[in-house]
């Protein structure tokens, strides 16, 4: 035979210097299920808090030592999120509504039914229960999150999903987004939970090393094989092997070293510039780019057979104006990781009026666009709280198109050509995060040209 699952009964503790009213309450909330610890004052009050665990407080307002609305708050230190409901007498209305203000879940006006004061205290049970359900949600969401990472929105929550499935999966992965939405950190998150997170992850920057330098970093070198090589490299293939080799702006390798990757990718060797013998490698590729490479392979640009070895798994990175609810997590983050870097800095939060121009902002940068308005909010900002002052001069006032929409006006006076280019070419690399190469695609000049508009 088994027995009947034991039910858990509310600890309630009810606060009432009048011990008839008192004990006859607590007696008709015991035969309704409750565990009633009744106490008559403040003080002791208190003292059951910390030796007993409590559900629920239940208290007159006006107590011969103490009074209600202090007992409760310092109740809720003592248990957080503590539901309390407070009794009154008629007359002493105003001094409930203000409990109320004050955090407390009900009150009741003597004289009251038992059964009034039940169905409140089951109400406020199940609405603390509701509250930690959910804060345990958010935590479980949170955790959810690779470390270094935060985002609640539901596109990042979809890229957390995606990262946990293809963690351990040993194939490339193809990382797209606009510049400065966090590629790099999420190639390194998904590394820290693969099973070759104790090996190295090894980055590089396909479109900021020269091609003629790029084959040899990748691929290692011999011992006299171009002139400078004084020593021999193993190159970043060599240096991850067992582990994650990150190769960024992957839009930008050149058709030959395209050819070269894709034998590394299928046979798994490498051969060194100017060696005769290969060796072989066991890195896991993860790429990223913010072209459209499948445009680029239509366009004869990008190698058609490496493009899907590459994106055999693709994780599209959201840009920040898609995931608006993650700002102020991001915000913070970005604070903290500011402030540790400059203690001595009279920030301490972000104030109201400007996190607002931040949810209102489009973001052409991203991320990395948000955390470096911080850390220059952080470095001269002589207030505790950043106020809308301490933003650069017409920082959101372009517009939520302002992105897209040229350079801005020149004002009333006209400008020479030369200088209107030279803005403009400024512009065009801002808005490729400071990338000329891309900048020069985008204008359809090649990199000499756009120097030499830069330099005008």
């Amino acid at each position: 035979m088994t027995s009947e699952p034991k039910v858990l009964r509310p600890h309630v503790l009810l606060v009432d210097d009048e011990p008839e009213w008192g004990d006859a309450l607590g007696e008709q909330l015991g035969r309704r299920g409750f565990k009633v610890h009744v106490a008559r004052d403040a003080a002791a009050a208190l003292a059951l808090l910390e030796s007993q665990e409590i559900d629920a407080l239940v208290t007159d307002l006006r107590l011969e030592r103490g009074d209600g609305v202090s007992l409760m708050v310092q109740a809720q230190e003592l248990v957080p999120q503590l539901p309390t409901i407070v009794m009154t007498a008629y007359g002493a209305i105003d001094t409930a509504v203000e409990a109320i203000r004050r955090g407390a879940f009900h009150y009741l006006t003597k004289p009251f039914g038992v059964d009034e004061l039940v169905l409140f205290l089951r109400r406020a049970l199940d609405d603390r229960r509701l509250r930690r359900e959910t804060g345990e949600l958010r935590r479980r969401l949170n955790d959810a999150a690779p470390q270094g990472l935060v985002g609640r929105s539901t596109a990042m929550r979809a890229v957390f999903e995606v990262m946990a499935r293809i963690a351990d999966a040993d194939v490339p992965v193809l990382l797209t987004g606009e510049t400065g939405t966090g590629k790099t950190t999420i190639a390194a998150a998904l590394h820290a939970r693969s099973q070759r997170a104790s090996a190295p992850f090894v980055a590089v920057n396909c479109a900021a090393i020269p091609e003629q330098l790029l084959e040899s970093e990748l691929f290692g070198h011999t011992r006299g094989a171009f002139t400078g090589a004084t020593q021999a490299s193993p190159g970043l293939f060599a240096e991850a092997d067992h582990g994650t080799l990150f190769l960024d702006e992957i839009g930008e390798l050149q058709p030959a070293l395209q050819a070269k990757l894709l034998h590394v990718i299928e046979r798994g060797v490498i051969r060194p510039l100017g060696g005769t013998r290969e060796r072989r490698v066991n890195t896991r590729i993860l790429a990223a780019t913010n072209l459209d490479l499948a445009a680029a392979v239509r366009a004869g640009e990008f190698r058609e057979d490496l493009y899907y070895r590459l994106a055999l798994v693709v994780l599209e990175i959201p840009p920040l104006r898609d995931r608006r609810e993650d700002i102020p997590l991001l915000v913070e983050q970005c604070l903290e990781s500011a402030r540790r870097r400059h203690p001595t800095a009279a920030p301490r939060r972000i104030g109201d009026e400007v996190m607002a121009a931040f949810l209102a902002y489009r973001w052409p940068g991203n991320v990395r666009e948000l955390a470096h308005l911080i850390e220059r909010l952080v470095l001269l900002s002589r207030n505790e709280v950043i106020a809308p002052s301490d933003l650069p001069r017409g920082f959101g006032s372009e517009g939520p198109d302002a992105a897209e929409s040229g350079p801005g006006p020149f004002g009333d006076t006209v400008l020479p050509l030369r200088e209107i280019q030279r803005r403009y070419a400024r512009w065009a690399v801002a808005q490729n995060g400071g990338v000329k190469a891309h900048a020069a695609r985008a204008l359809g000049v090649d990199i000499k040209t756009l120097m030499k508009l830069l330099s005008e």
